[in-house]
């Protein structure tokens, strides 16, 4: 696979990483752990590089499946993980809220480099951004942390601009993280001119919509009892129904290109910056397969123009979260 560079300063990875919070919790059941080891295996036998990770997946258990898959092969690959979220010691969820603090940033690196088996944390990001903790805090307990050895990059995840400017201003910020794909347009707006300017790397999560856009879900389909999609606005049957004129589209644009529509929305968003690194995730190693294959397909100036056209007159219907997720985004 191809690699690109995390902005300016930051690690070369594969032009596709891998989000690994499903394997843990989130969609319904998860698979058994060896199954997704073996699957973590597979995707650096591929020529994946890039793993994504948190604490508060599971919570801790995520990072430490990601550890004990990728261990052995720490070599090959640059792995991020998150802090920001205040946890319960014993793993109970939910989360209780936020917290940025520095001496919790500092115990949330220390523990999250026990369960990922490693002694550098590549990429550290913020998760959310804690209203009660100046950015410029949080920048300079990761910086000390990096002259500590400790972690090598600093992130923002679901950051607004003006604070990404102002942690950069004590910290360079290597990678943001956000939501971004054909049904979530907005970070193209503002988000991306900015991270352009100050040379940082862009890692879009769900771009896939959460697994909308592969055309596998729709209004009929109903998830595990587990699954966070049936707490989503943006996954209501009505909103499903509405939202499926999305789906068509990409699946128009896939069989002239002789794709799927997943590798469709996939490659779009590879196209639009050469420093963005898509993340979808996936407990399945044919879609793990299929998700590469995106690396692989050109769309031209006029398919791109086709596209942004044809969406930008598609209103998706629902939020992407409830209020009181939605109120720890952009801030």
């Amino acid at each position: 696979m191809n690699k690109r560079q995390l902005g300016k300063n930051g690690p070369e990875v594969s032009a596709l990483g891998l989000g690994c919070m499903g394997m843990s919790f989130s969609y319904g059941t998860p698979p058994d752990k060896p199954q997704m080891i073996s699957l973590l295996r597979a995707a650096v036998d591929r020529g994946v590089t890039f793993f994504d990770t948190a604490e508060v997946y599971g919570p801790f258990i995520n990072e430490e499946l990601v550890g004990e898959a990728l261990s052995p092969i720490r070599d090959q690959v640059v792995i991020a993980t998150k802090f920001g979220f205040r946890l319960d010691p014993e793993g109970n969820r939910p989360w209780t809220g936020l917290d940025s603090r520095p001496e919790h940033i500092r115990a949330v690196a220390d523990a999250s480099l026990k369960r990922l088996r490693i002694d550098t944390i590549d990429l550290f990001y913020q998760h959310r951004v804690d209203p009660n903790v100046p950015i410029e805090e949080v920048a300079g307990a990761v910086q000390e942390l990096i002259r500590q050895g400790k972690v090598r990059h600093f992130g923002l995840s679901e950051a607004g601009v003006q604070t990404i400017r102002r942690a950069h201003a004590v910290q360079p910020v290597t990678a943001v993280q956000s939501e971004y794909s054909l049904w979530w347009k907005t970070p193209g707006e503002e988000l991306l001119p900015t991270l352009e300017e100050l040379g940082i790397g862009f890692v879009p999560f769900s771009p896939l919509g959460r697994g909308f856009l592969t055309g596998k879900i729709d209004e009929n389909t109903r998830f595990d009892s587990g699954d966070l999609r049936n707490n989503l606005p943006r996954f209501t049957p009505e909103a499903r129904h509405a939202n499926q004129a999305m789906v068509d589209l990409l699946n128009g644009i896939a069989k002239i290109k002789h794709a799927t529509p997943a590798q469709i929305a996939l490659a779009w968003l590879l196209a639009q910056k050469p420093w963005i690194v898509p993340i979808p995730g996936t407990t399945k190693l044919s879609r793990l397969e299929e998700n590469m294959g995106a690396a692989d397909i050109v769309l031209t100036p006029e398919d791109l123009q086709e596209i942004d056209a044809a969406s930008s007159k598609i209103a998706v219907r629902g939020e992407r979260y409830p209020e009181e997720l939605g109120r720890m985004t952009g801030i």
